[in-house]
């Protein structure tokens, strides 16, 4: 006992011999005392890098809810969706039937070169199997993405060939697209999605917007629901396409930081022109950025649900090992002054997850007159001097309710087992030369095909197969998502991603509103406060 005490006691002169005379520690030399006494003394081995990851993360769970540590491949995979490409295969796949299949192959990418096909199955990459063992889409990833260059050999069953195929496919950069979807919404009018706030993301919009203008659009919506943000610079590329130079598009302060205020550098090439955007309670960050930027200067009009209120910039300090910490350094301001973080604290990430929640339960997501504006919150936008409200996230200008009236227990635990998606690729598969004889074009198809009853009990007879008891009542309930996202599968998987959003759009009531107000010139005058 005698000589563990002696120990510390050296220990401690150890650590302190560089500030002699020093009474206390500094919160430094405290850290490092209490790991040198656990790599010491523990009774068992320990990981002094394991540990000290785990001080790091406990650390910042004391500051706020975004502030945080990712390891080295956890940063690789936070970045590439970013980054907008990560080097791989180039298809887009499913893991619903514990295969890996092949819902798209990337238009010139290398496994449309070598010949992989929609439909096919991949049960193989190199010497491991990869059918029947319910891996997760991460697990598969790490099979099939690689260095630039690299080759994988791939075994693939496709339907009609009686023996397994080989295709050695050369690994090459892959887009990843933050566009999911561009269309004419209606004669004049395009729309346009956007996932995510990558590097490519401006580029992408511009050249969606050149496509639909060449179409004859002159009024865009932007659909930002479920957008949960980005790249800060990417969002302000986009709200410098709408407004003036000169414009202040988004501001920053924070106690360690300098204010920075970043103003529109050009006219935008979308000066004119009706804009409505589309956000809902999952729509964060560069999302808000955007959204405020445009209602602040009364240059569109936002439709839609309160947005989610993340408005703290993180800063990425990255390590030498290839981990990073993401600290928060300061908050997002909209132009008027509105500060888009929701309020929150601190080390208290338990109730802050909540909050949506808490907004249904309030109410919030199913009726207007359930939100709450703060008065003491009360700014006003730029041109026409409209009441807008802080306090967390952008309250739209036009509310549209959550619908829960096709909602049931059976279409959740069908959606949850994959049924739909695991009906569609089986259909495809048995189907695709048919379909698009029949339907030659994706106008056709949204025109003409229906979901006949007998595929609905076709799906019923899947869900069952994976555990989903059939419930008469409930399908009827949810007939119409249910036939509505068989149908936006199938053309996503006969013709391209957009056709997905083109036929569910028909049903979501965020979308139909805005369409509506867009095409609506008085009423779109009116919620900007202009005669």
């Amino acid at each position: 006992m005698k000589r563990i005490i002696l120990s510390a006691v050296i220990l401690i002169a150890l650590l302190t011999s560089s500030n002699a005379g020093a009474q206390h520690f500094t919160p430094l030399q405290k850290l490092q005392f209490a790991e040198r006494i656990i790599e010491s003394f523990y009774v068992d081995s320990v990981k002094p890098d394991h540990m000290v990851e785990e001080a790091i993360i406990a650390m910042l769970k004391t500051l706020d809810p975004h502030s945080a540590y990712s390891n080295p491949e956890e940063t690789r995979e936070l970045n590439e969706p970013l980054q907008g490409n990560f080097s791989g295969i180039g298809i887009q796949f499913n893991m619903a039937t514990d295969t890996v299949y092949v819902i798209q192959t990337i238009s010139g990418g290398p496994s449309e070169r070598v010949g992989i096909l929609a439909g096919d199955r991949i049960i193989a990459a190199n010497d491991s199997v990869l059918a029947g063992r319910k891996l997760r889409n991460t697990e598969v990833m790490k099979h099939l993405r690689g260095p630039k260059g690299s080759e994988v050999k791939l075994t693939v069953l496709r339907k009609g060939v009686q023996d397994p195929i080989e295709f050695l496919v050369k690994r090459d950069d892959i887009p990843i697209y933050s566009v999911d979807a561009s269309y004419m919404a209606a004669p004049g009018v395009g729309y346009v999605r956007i996932s995510r706030f990558a590097e490519s993301t401006p580029q992408e919009v511009e050249e969606a917007v050149a496509k639909l203008r060449k179409q004859g659009m002159n009024d865009l919506i932007i659909d930002l629901e479920d957008n949960g943000g980005g790249y800060m610079s990417a969002a302000t590329d986009l709200a410098e396409m709408f407004l003036n130079k000169g414009d202040l598009l988004v501001f920053t302060k924070g106690l360690n930081n300098n204010p920075a205020y970043f103003r529109a550098t050009t006219n935008g090439k979308m000066g004119k022109g009706r804009v409505v955007v589309m956000v809902n309670q999952y729509s964060a960050s560069a999302s808000e950025i955007l959204s405020g930027a445009l209602q602040d200067h009364d240059r569109g009009v936002v439709v839609g649900r309160r947005t989610f209120g993340k408005g703290l910039v993180q800063r990425p300090f990255p390590m030498p090992d290839g981990s990073m910490i993401r600290l928060t350094v300061s908050r997002y301001y909209t132009p008027s002054g509105r500060c888009i973080q929701k309020p929150y604290e601190s080390g208290d990430g338990d109730e802050y997850s909540k909050d949506i929640l808490k907004r249904y339960e309030s109410g919030e997501l199913s009726n207007a007159d359930s939100i709450h504006n703060d008065t003491h919150e009360l700014f006003y936008t730029l041109r026409n001097h409209r009441p807008v409200y802080g306090g967390g996230g952008i309250t739209p200008d036009r509310f549209v309710a959550v619908d829960t009236t096709g909602y049931s227990t059976y279409y959740r635990d069908i959606v949850a087992k994959g049924a739909i998606i695991k009906y569609v690729m089986n259909f495809i598969d048995g189907n695709r030369g048919r379909l698009l004889t029949k339907y030659p074009t994706a106008d056709r198809f949204i025109k003409e095909f229906k979901i006949t009853p007998e595929m609905v009990n076709d799906l019923v007879k899947t869900a069952e197969a994976d555990g989903v008891k059939p419930n008469e009542e409930q399908l009827k309930t949810s007939y119409t998502p249910i036939t509505t996202a068989m149908k936006a599968l199938i053309a996503r998987d006969l013709y391209e991603d957009s056709m997905y959003y083109r036929v569910y759009n028909e049903i979501n009531p965020v979308y139909r509103e805005a369409l509506r107000v867009i095409t609506n010139p008085s009423e779109y005058r009116s919620l900007l406060g202009e005669k």
